[in-house]
């Protein structure tokens, strides 16, 4: 691991995001934008700073979610406002401080490692671009930086410039911690910029080194459009690891994969596919238009057209078009089409037939259906949890089942068939004369 202090940015509203919601958690992938660049950092560094201020707390007790080894800093944002007010009072660990921002969910650990230039005090990321407008501009002369200038503020020689400055800084801790206070306020928006430390530096005669890098992997999300180009990146990437790793993935763009889902085996996975939360294919077939939430999949089929919903463990189990599970444990079980298994656990040999439901919840608790082994389940059965129902039992289509069934019984509600004869000439006969 790099000897490095990380420190991340992620105080900002983001007003362009026309949201409630704080920018960083605004999620790619199924995870806020700011678990990306924490996920990177700690591939780097054990010294991993966070720096909030808008809806702080909803920010922290999300990010707590995923991580437990973060430090938090509040930014005195009425006394020190803007991107130097956010990284005073932190005292980094290590002699190089790396500085991030939270809405570049795309930033890889590979690329940031880069930034260990030796001999320099700051190392900068720059972008070569067609066209550098609305970035400020980065002056490099003999491989050094030389000046860094925002757009507004710009020549019109310095207009042409299409190096760009790509808002990712490595300082020397020491020179980091002596600087800081020198910052000052006095500009349009009253606001303390780290982008004056790079003047300082150049003023000091300290050796200021630009790296060039990837502009995808360095791509800021201040927007809805900028998030979902952002998603669209990302998916790619995941989607790109798995097939390399053997799976086969079916008109891969119309499929979502969320960050945390893992497919191992032969696995195919159809158009239309949404696999979501952590769940984890296992040698499985999922079918066109089918939705997975952090369940287990392992060798079987699904779909197409099903919802597998949280907690639901399939083994060796065939589920077909427009049935859903929701913590379920089915081992090798068939349910061909149109029916509703929550809260239960179905051993192997069993067949659910067409249009059955467990009855799991009394508008207070959930309760659980437990069917065996070779139970065969005619169609358009409920089970009115709880009920046990034993191995080698059959229920008759139609049936409602409201109490457990012995082994080796056949369990049937039907009503007693009858017929009247004439009544359909009857019926309509009395209809037309009212």
């Amino acid at each position: 691991m790099n000897q490095k202090s990380i420190i991340i940015l992620a105080a900002g509203q983001g007003t362009r995001m026309k949201s409630e919601l704080p920018k960083v958690l605004h999620k790619i992938s199924g995870k806020p934008m700011l678990y990306y660049s924490i996920k990177e950092a700690l591939k780097l560094s054990d010294d991993i700073t966070v720096v909030l201020y808008h809806q702080f707390e909803k920010v922290k007790t999300e990010i707590e979610k995923y991580f437990s080894n973060i430090n938090f800093v509040i930014q005195d944002h009425k006394n020190y406002p803007g991107t130097g007010g956010a990284v005073m009072g932190i005292k980094p660990k290590y002699e190089k401080t790396l500085v991030l921002n939270g809405d570049m969910p795309l930033i890889q650990a590979s690329e940031l490692e880069k930034f260990d230039i030796p001999n320099a005090t700051i190392v900068m990321s720059v972008l070569k671009l067609q066209s550098a407008d609305g970035y400020g501009r980065v002056i490099i002369e003999n491989g050094d930086v030389k000046k860094i200038v925002e757009q507004k503020d710009a020549t019109q020689n310095e207009l042409k410039i299409t190096t760009a400055n790509a808002g990712i800084y490595q300082f020397c801790s020491k020179f980091l911690l002596e600087n800081l206070p020198k910052l000052n306020n006095n500009n349009a928006q009253k606001e303390y910029y780290i982008t004056d430390l790079v003047e300082m530096a150049i003023n000091q005669g300290k050796v200021l080194k630009p790296l060039v890098v990837n502009e995808e992997n360095f791509k800021g999300v201040n927007s809805k459009v900028e998030l979902a180009d952002a998603e669209v990146i990302h998916q790619n990437r995941i989607k790109k690891e798995f097939m390399k790793a053997g799976v086969i993935l079916r008109l891969p763009d119309t499929i979502y994969i969320e960050e945390g889902v893992t497919i191992e085996g032969e696995s195919i996975i159809e158009n239309g596919v949404s696999l979501l939360g952590n769940s984890k294919i296992i040698n499985s077939h999922i079918k066109t238009n089918s939705v997975v939430e952090d369940s287990i999949i392992k060798d079987s089929d699904v779909g197409p057209m099903a919802r597998i919903r949280p907690d639901s463990e399939l083994n060796k189990t065939h589920i077909g078009n427009f049935v859903e599970t929701k913590k379920a444990k089915l081992n090798g079980v068939k349910a061909g089409h149109l029916s509703y298994l929550g809260d239960c656990v179905i051993d192997e040999g069993t067949n659910i037939g067409c249009g059955t439901i467990t009855c799991n919840y009394d508008g207070v608790n959930k309760h659980q259906t437990i069917i065996g082994k070779n139970v065969f389940v005619g169609s358009d059965t409920q089970f009115v949890a709880p009920v046990n129902i034993e191995d080698d039992v059959l229920i008759g289509a139609g049936s409602t089942v409201t109490g457990n069934v012995k082994k080796g019984e056949l369990y049937l509600t039907r009503a007693k068939a009858k017929t009247i004869d004439g009544y359909f000439y009857k019926h309509f006969s009395s209809k037309k004369k009212s």
